[in-house]
């Protein structure tokens, strides 16, 4: 398990299991020979995209950023569509951190597509139930909306599967909320309409989680955005925005989908002067 120590603050990735995305999909306009040179594509032209949660302790409260991509939610022909090679082992993770779901006091989510948020819910039998059945799960209500009343398009990743069992524990806000002192929860819009950056500050350390509007490294430029965006320029603006925002001020940057870094911070200069890579 990959950690980050900044000052008094820990995060740790949690197993959340593996994707196999498309890379023409996953950089959308970007040529193959560019995108290429910045992350490993395999000979089925797929991109490994990691599905692991951040987990860390604020003001005496358990924090999960994400849920990962669940555990027995998908068949066989889901887990061959989107490369799921590996299902998540949350609670194993916790199990080393001494922990287990039910101490997770709060959950932060970007979006609810279905790689996001199938760790959310769990089986019990035949019956889903909450897979943290104690936390407060934070979301954007343009995104909890979509969720539940999915269009043509995104009916596809907005899955009941994942939200008919938590909604008592859903909390929702507009443009922005403070969810706990120095966290912050900012709506983008985007790779969805109800997608949302979060922002952490502690004791001067600044950290930043872009989400799908910036899901790896590689993809630092803010033109390269994902042909899964639904309003890419939006994702491009607010690319342009934050992305200036957090290097100005050196913030690092988080990810959850990375293969290969968990965290970057990068200089004015675009060099990285720091990182966490992910063990393989």
């Amino acid at each position: 398990m990959e950690t980050l120590n900044v000052g008094d603050l820990t995060i740790h990735w949690l197993n959340g299991g593996v994707t196999h995305m498309d890379g023409g999909a996953m950089f959308g306009v970007v040529p193959k020979p560019l995108w290429s040179k910045k992350y490993a594509v395999n000979e089925l032209n797929q991109i490994e995209l990691r599905t692991d949660p951040l987990f860390f302790q604020w003001e005496g409260k358990n924090v999960l950023i994400e849920s990962g991509i669940g555990k027995g939610k998908l068949n066989d022909k889901q887990k061959r569509n989107y490369g799921v090679h590996e299902e998540s082992e949350i609670e194993a993770s916790l199990a080393t951190l001494g922990l287990s779901p039910n101490d997770i006091d709060v959950i932060l989510m970007t979006h609810m597509h279905f790689d996001h948020a199938c760790g959310l819910t769990k089986y019990e039998g035949d019956e889903l139930v909450s897979a943290f059945p104690n936390a407060t799960i934070y979301t954007s209500q343009v995104e909890w909306d979509e969720m539940r009343n999915p269009n043509v398009r995104s009916r596809n990743t907005y899955w009941k599967e994942n939200w008919e069992s938590i909604q008592s524990q859903v909390t929702t806000y507009e443009e922005e909320m403070e969810v706990l002192p120095g966290i912050k929860m900012v709506h983008t819009g985007g790779h969805s309409n109800g997608h949302s950056i979060i922002l952490l500050e502690n004791n001067g350390e600044k950290f930043i989680h872009m989400a799908d509007i910036m899901p790896t490294h590689a993809h630092k430029n803010p033109l390269w955005v994902l042909a899964y965006d639904d309003y890419p320029m939006t994702s491009i603006g607010a690319k342009e925005k934050w992305i200036t925002e957090a290097i100005e001020g050196e913030y690092w940057f988080l990810f959850y989908h990375d293969a290969e870094y968990r965290g970057i911070k990068w200089n004015r200069d675009g060099e990285i002067v720091d990182k966490v890579g992910r063990e393989k």
